[in-house]
């Protein structure tokens, strides 16, 4: 996915979220999911991948992880439902191809 960028969406087990953005998803879901940095993230175990969103504009990315960010948690919600009602970990669907 490298060449655009990536507004995500991750989730822990029990659904805590964390909204962010990057032009290579692969890398940065390793940093969230080793560690790597003493982070949210690390803290509260948030490493499934639930909701993705690309574009070719870096301003637009940063503009919608902005405006999913200052959305309450309900609409945050109904975004991944929308098309992942099961909260499925989206990594698990690249393992399969």
């Amino acid at each position: 996915m490298v060449g655009q960028y990536v507004v995500y969406i991750l989730s822990s087990q029990t659904r805590v979220i964390y909204v962010g953005v990057t032009n290579d998803l692969e890398r940065r879901l390793w940093e969230h999911r080793t560690g790597t940095y003493d982070s949210f993230t690390r803290r509260y175990r948030v490493n499934r991948l639930v909701h993705v969103e690309t574009t070719h504009d870096v301003r637009a990315a940063i503009a919608r992880e902005k405006q999913i960010k200052s959305w309450r948690r309900e609409k945050k919600r109904a975004l991944v439902e929308q098309d992942n009602p099961g909260w499925e970990d989206l990594t698990l669907r690249w393992q399969t191809r």
